[in-house]
């Protein structure tokens, strides 16, 4: 996992959750924040101590252990790391590398569906989350004047995403949201150009449906 320096994140203890807390940790698809444009690493952490580790769909099985005083050893084929707490939410998980002030950042794909892809959008997202209130709260009660607060948002990223069909690869706009789904009304590429009308069967045994370069729609037959 591909690390990240933070003097935010010191700042968040108190609204962080702890490492202890299972419930919020195990069994969610936590996305690895590094190169996720290009790959997908999803962590599932189960209740068993096994680490499931998929990379655009090929798993790799591992383990991993609360170790207490907020230390969590995952242990790979090939290698095996301890992290200590860094900040836990139910968005997002930043461990911190042991005796290094680095973080690594995974995103609960079930709360923000991959669209918090890059450390800038964390770091704003947090920002805006927990500082920016805290700090209004405090102008607040010293002036006695209410700020209007702004929304949160996170805009959606549309990526390509390559699918091995009968007619040849085929290339889908897809938001990390859609992943591994295919939304109606995307469009869609062969060699870079729209993809003829036609039905393609994919490497999964089923089908998507094309018109005028679109996504008409997605079927098992």
């Amino acid at each position: 996992m591909k690390t990240f320096i933070s003097d935010l994140i010191p700042k968040l203890q108190r609204f962080s959750q702890k490492l202890d807390n299972l419930t919020l940790l195990t069994n969610q698809h936590w996305v690895v924040i590094d190169d996720i444009n290009n790959n997908k690493n999803v962590y599932i952490f189960r209740a068993n101590n096994d680490l499931l580790i998929s990379q655009n769909g090929k798993v790799e099985k591992a383990k991993w252990e609360y170790l207490g005083n907020n230390s969590l050893l995952i242990d790979k084929k090939d290698d095996s790391y301890l992290f200590k707490h860094g900040f836990f939410d139910e968005n997002i998980l930043a461990l911190k590398v042991d005796s290094k002030d680095e973080y690594a950042f995974l995103i609960n794909e079930n709360k923000y569906d991959g669209e918090l892809n890059s450390i800038d959008r964390i770091i704003d997202f947090l920002t805006k989350k927990y500082i920016e209130p805290q700090t209004i709260r405090s102008i607040e009660e010293t002036t006695g004047i209410r700020i209007e607060q702004p929304t949160i948002q996170v805009e959606p990223v549309i990526v390509l995403m390559s699918h091995k069909s009968d007619k040849g690869t085929l290339e889908i706009e897809q938001t990390h949201s859609s992943y591994p789904d295919i939304n109606s009304g995307r469009k869609a590429f062969i060699s870079g150009k729209p993809a003829p009308d036609g039905k393609y069967r994919l490497e999964f045994m089923w089908y998507v449906h094309i018109k005028d370069g679109q996504v008409l729609k997605i079927t098992l037959f």
